[in-house]
């Protein structure tokens, strides 16, 4: 016995430099890229206005408005995946449960940040809940959010409270932290811990709708309602957001549990990686058969501003978002590798298909935005024109810095990380049913 602990002690000692040094280069990058972005903000936004982006009066929605609703699905599709564990009891994923989570909030915390910097005066949100038009879907959208931040920070605690109270009692570095956190609540019994999983599952089946039909599908009506675009004025855009969103979240939760177990040479749990990879083809296969119905629609209707919007998504200057970051990197190119006996077994090809989703459904969203906007809504009308500015770029990589941060802190103080004698307690009281 002995042997074997010097052994893991050995390779704890020879492991620990090489995470300091991830950890610096992981942070510099992070607050290299946010600083700057920072200084885009002040110099660009807060000094010239939206004169330092591209956006106007016929495109007034552009990157800002689609990281907006990519993140917003980023944080459904992950509240959706972890009530899986907490509101269904599904507990083989148990693992990613605090994680998807956090990143729930954070995402949502991020999306809430780019929507502010599109509006320009995010003071006038309070309008919305001080003089509330009940006929309004933003208004409704915004009470949709409030609510939904606080169930999930109300879950997050109460999934984390047992290890809280355990870290307060050891009396480590951080344990005032953990101490206060625990609001002197130290009961840990297992009446208690129960109590907790029962609230968990309460809060966990009130959020399901919350973020189907108010914040994700809510999201997506504030689009759909959009008569004057025939494109988006179509009762499938909700639904096809809750798709959306529900790839998203399943991708993220696999890259964020795979990559953290690659950083602490942890070995996966390959069956829940597996079953997540199956969860995320079944998502990815309705999405596309959704998005072909969309498209299918658009021409059998016959609408010249419907059929010019298709074509210039998929063969104006916009094409490559299209072909490249929609279709191949959102959708086909992860169906095939998720699809394929060989890849789909694999915890590596998993997750380059689930990274490939992440980043293809930026995509997505620009052509929900973008393409809709830039076609006129009636015959002499002026076209469009936007891209996005290098003030928009630098300062969109800064919010998306500082989300990585948000998160990289939770992760580093809080017990996101399931401990073993939790699962365990799980697992026995899942066994005593």
């Amino acid at each position: 016995m002995g042997k074997i602990e010097a052994a893991l002690q050995q390779a704890h000692d020879l492991r620990e430099p090489r995470l300091r040094n991830l950890e610096r280069i992981w942070w510099g990058s992070l607050l290299i890229v946010f600083v700057i972005g920072m200084i885009s903000l002040v110099k660009g936004y807060f000094l010239e206005g939206m004169a330092s982006t591209n956006l106007t009066d016929t495109v007034p929605w552009g990157a800002w408005v689609a990281l907006y609703i990519y993140f917003i699905g980023m944080s459904a599709g992950s509240f959706l995946l972890s009530t899986l564990v907490y509101g269904f009891g599904m507990h083989q994923y148990e693992r990613i449960g605090r994680s998807a989570l956090l990143s729930a909030i954070v995402s949502m915390v991020t999306a809430i940040s780019f929507i502010f910097l599109d509006i320009g005066r995010p003071d006038h949100v309070f309008n919305a809940i001080l003089y509330w038009n009940i006929t309004s879907t933003m208004a409704w959208e915004i009470h949709f959010y409030i609510l939904y931040l606080l169930v999930l920070i109300a879950e997050l605690y109460l999934s984390m409270r047992g290890d809280l109270v355990r870290l307060a009692k050891e009396k480590g570095r951080l344990w005032k932290l953990y101490d206060f956190l625990t609001f002197g609540n130290y009961d840990v019994s297992e009446e208690a811990l129960r109590r907790n999983r029962k609230w968990l599952q309460i809060l966990g089946i009130i959020g399901i709708p919350l973020a189907i039909f108010g914040v994700h599908g809510g999201t997506g009506s504030i689009f759909a309602v959009a008569k004057a675009r025939p494109f988006l004025h179509t009762g499938l855009f909700p639904v096809i957001f809750i798709l959306s969103a529900l790839v998203s979240g399943t991708a993220l939760s696999i890259a964020i549990y795979v990559i953290k177990n690659k950083v602490f040479k942890r070995v996966s749990d390959l069956s829940m990686v597996r079953a997540l990879g199956a969860m995320l083809t079944l998502f990815l296969s309705v999405e596309l058969a959704l998005e072909w119905y969309e498209f299918l629609i658009g021409w059998y209707g016959l609408k010249a501003e419907e059929l010019e919007t298709i074509r210039t998504m998929t063969s104006s200057i916009w094409w490559w978002t299209f072909w490249i970051f929609q279709m191949g990197l959102a959708m086909v190119i992860p169906l095939v590798i998720l699809f394929i006996k060989k890849t789909r077994n694999s915890v590596n090809w998993i997750l380059a298909a689930a990274i490939m989703t992440i980043i293809g459904v930026v995509g997505v969203r620009f052509n929900m935005v973008v393409p809709p906007l830039v076609v006129p809504v009636l015959n002499g009308l002026p076209w469009g024109d936007y891209y996005p500015t290098l003030s928009e770029w630098v300062t969109s990589f800064g919010l998306i810095a500082m989300c990585l941060i948000l998160y990289t802190l939770g992760e580093k103080f809080l017990p996101i990380e399931q401990s073993e004698l939790e699962i365990g307690g799980i697992e026995h009281e899942r066994a005593a049913k």
